[in-house]
């Protein structure tokens, strides 16, 4: 089943909507260039509305660009229909056929391809093996798990053996735990086929624990591309910073340094910062930028930052410390908690920065 794989480009593809009502058109997408290099999977990810479902319609072929142009390998498809694309749509709905058993609903494509019943069969033996559901071809889609049926609208998707696979929120409606079984076996199946996918997605874990990389958009266009690591540790901005994980900010004056020796001033005191957004300077404004698992809990006096426990959290292998301080409630993850010191809920307590793991931000 494995195929060459290729690559997806997007330059500078913008989608305009056109308002009937004599108000201002809507830009859903604002001129996005990037590349999903092949076999790679890339996360689209933001919030409702700032269109990551739109991008991924514009490739699949159900939107045409008001500009630009996509290129799935070396050819150009942008006004080219979707059946003329060389790859496969799995949407957050299932769209199984009641009537038809899982068997059939695989080989509905290949079908519809006119492929020889002998060479249908041995394909859906294989896909169906390949997504764990070779025990059910005979079952209807009504008496399988939500889990199961998502498993049988991706092997719907693979079994005619696209170039590219799109995903638009396929686990959206699953509960946490199918969410987080599916996650691992999406990742293990594009892996093992080396096929080049663009999964679309509003979940920061899902995001993180699926992609190669990720794309953040906000309003139509994109804020960061990197690595789930290089946006969840090097955010450029406030918004992709609090969009991808949990985290507190704290105004601070830049008094001196640059590259990776910053020097800041925090509710009057000293911090040393090793890493920066582009575009600080010495006298600017900015926030401190502080993961919970950055932060430590300290004595009252010893620390940056006064506060009082408010509430703890209990994790297993960690505790989430919620702290009341001048700069609203920050969190503060405890790590290994049995051997470390938690404060109890009302404790007068401190906070303080790893100086290697937060980061500046413009303010």
């Amino acid at each position: 089943m494995k195929k060459n794989s290729v690559s997806v480009r997007l330059e500078g593809v913008t989608k305009r909507f056109r308002n009937t009502k004599g108000r201002e058109d809507i830009v859903a997408v604002k001129a996005s260039d990037f590349e999903v290099a092949p076999g790679e999977l890339v996360t689209l990810l933001g919030p409702s509305g700032c269109g990551k479902t739109t991008t991924l319609r514009m490739i699949a072929g159900f939107e045409l660009p008001s500009a630009g142009r996509i290129l799935i390998g070396d050819q150009d498809v942008t006004m080219l229909t979707p059946d003329k694309r060389d790859k496969a749509t799995v949407f957050q709905s299932y769209g199984l056929f009641p009537h038809m058993n899982v068997a059939d609903n695989v080989a509905y494509g290949l079908r519809i391809r006119k492929t020889p019943k002998e060479e249908m069969a041995r394909k859906v033996k294989e896909t169906l093996e390949l997504v764990g559901l070779a025990d059910l071809a005979d079952r209807a889609p009504g008496r399988l798990s939500g889990g199961q049926q998502q498993r049988v609208a991706l092997a719907r998707s693979l079994i005619v053996e696209p170039s590219v696979l799109l995903l638009d929120e396929p686990l959206s409606n699953l509960d946490a735990l199918l969410r987080e079984q599916m996650r691992v076996e999406i990742r293990k199946i594009q892996k093992a086929l080396g096929i080049t996918a663009v999964y679309v997605t509003h979940d920061r874990v899902e995001a993180m624990s699926l992609s190669d990389r990720v794309i953040v958009m906000k309003d139509g266009q994109i804020m960061q591309i990197g690595s789930p690591q290089e946006i969840y540790e090097n955010p450029v901005t406030r918004f992709v910073a609090g969009f991808v994980g949990k985290v507190a900010f704290f105004p601070a004056d830049i008094a001196s340094g640059g590259e990776r020796n910053w020097d800041c001033l925090l509710n009057g005191k000293h911090v040393h910062v090793e890493r920066a957004s582009a575009g600080l300077a010495v006298g600017s404004k900015a926030v401190v930028m502080a993961r919970p698992e950055s932060l430590r809990l300290t004595e009252r006096g010893a620390g940056l930052i006064e506060g009082r426990v408010r509430m703890n959290v209990y994790l297993g292998n960690s505790i989430e410390s919620f702290v009341d301080t001048p700069y609203g409630e920050v969190l503060v993850q405890v790590d290994d908690p049995a051997s470390r010191k938690v404060f109890p809920e009302g404790s007068d307590v401190a906070v303080t920065f790893e100086p290697d793991r937060i980061r500046l931000l413009p303010e």
